[in-house]
């Protein structure tokens, strides 16, 4: 599938440039961190091609090989800001301000985006679940996560956290998945929980982690993609066990 760019933005033409970061000001690991995002490919070309961020090519990459937007007819997307997913979101499924088919949520701020019905708010608040279904007008196809805790600066605990909102979109996914559909999230190198990766397997046909190129090399971020939603179970809650990882 090929998901024309939005538009050339601000500092198209300026791929292959090399930037030295000259504030004298900053301290020199926040000029290193500095100078490698200005110079890094994806941030060149996410503004020359009209992307909020680098975000949008992981998402691209994930789908050139994994095909799971083709055929999305709505969206939701958690943890949004800047909006690089939403934007993608918006053109695959012809979302229009006048008949939304992309919900996104996030607790900081993010410019609209058209197609797009933004909720600023946190998505573990009670109504969160409901305000985005409402907001996405029916069952969506796929529901794509890039949320993260904010870091602590201790690894273990970063892990845990961003675990934990894995883990909350994961059921949530599973709560309003069309048959079918499809789940993405952020997660960290080190290990998707057993009990996470167990519920995936048992409503999910296929189960696999994912590092898109786009996602920096020393980064230990990486995503878990569910594919093929089995349906919910009505009646007895399903106790088969999870196939072997």
């Amino acid at each position: 599938m090929t998901i024309k760019p939005p538009g050339s933005g601000r500092g198209a033409g300026r791929k292959g440039l090399t930037q030295r970061v000259t504030k004298t000001k900053l301290k020199e690991s926040s000029r290193r961190w500095l100078q490698r995002h200005i110079n890094d490919p994806y941030v060149q070309r996410s503004r020359a091609e009209g992307y909020r961020s680098r975000a949008a090519y992981k998402l691209l990459e994930i789908d050139e090989k994994h095909h799971i937007l083709k055929g999305a007819r709505r969206i939701i997307d958690l943890g949004a800001a800047p909006g690089g997913w939403s934007q993608i979101a918006s053109t695959i499924t012809d979302s229009t301000n006048d008949n939304i088919r992309v919900a996104a949520i996030d607790f900081l701020e993010m410019d609209a985006i058209p197609g797009v019905h933004f909720i600023q708010m946190d998505f573990l608040e009670d109504d969160a679940p409901n305000r985005l279904i409402e907001a996405v007008g029916g069952k969506p196809d796929l529901v794509i996560s890039d949320m993260a805790a904010p870091t602590t600066g201790h690894q273990r605990t970063d892990h845990l956290r961003t675990m934990h909102l894995c883990e909350v979109a994961a059921h949530f996914a599973i709560d309003v998945l069309a048959q079918g559909g499809h789940f993405l999230a952020k997660t960290f190198q080190g290990g998707t929980e057993k009990d996470l990766l167990n519920l995936l397997k048992q409503n999910f046909r296929q189960v696999v982690h994912v590092k898109p190129a786009a996602s920096r090399a020393e980064s230990v971020e990486m995503f878990i993609l569910a594919k093929g939603f089995k349906g919910r179970k009505t009646g007895v809650a399903d106790e088969t066990e999870a196939e072997p990882g």
